[in-house]
């Protein structure tokens, strides 16, 4: 069996036909895991700010003695425009 036999589907690409902005996380996070670092940045390039999200999130809960916040925020919104600009980049060509 492959690892793609377990992948969830992606349900705005099985309803609609088109990709979503998170289109190719689960495979990013599979060729992170086999070694492929620049293959999961081609596959999904917020892969590893995406990472640095939730580090940075179980670290809020885990540590009570520093703030998180500007940190969580700050990779949120550059998650946010890599996802978007990588959608459109992905959607044009």
């Amino acid at each position: 069996m492959k690892t793609e036999d377990f992948m969830i589907p992606c349900m705005n690409k099985s309803i609609f036909g088109i990709d979503c902005l998170g289109c190719g996380t689960q495979r990013a996070l599979v060729l992170i895991f086999n070694g492929d670092f620049s293959g999961a940045f081609y596959m999904f390039p917020a892969i590893y700010t995406l990472l640095l999200f939730f580090i940075f999130i179980g670290l809020h809960f885990i540590d009570k003695k520093r703030n998180y916040n500007t940190l969580i925020s700050l990779f949120a919104i550059l998650n946010g425009m890599i996802m978007i600009i990588s959608y459109i980049y992905k959607m044009s060509f």
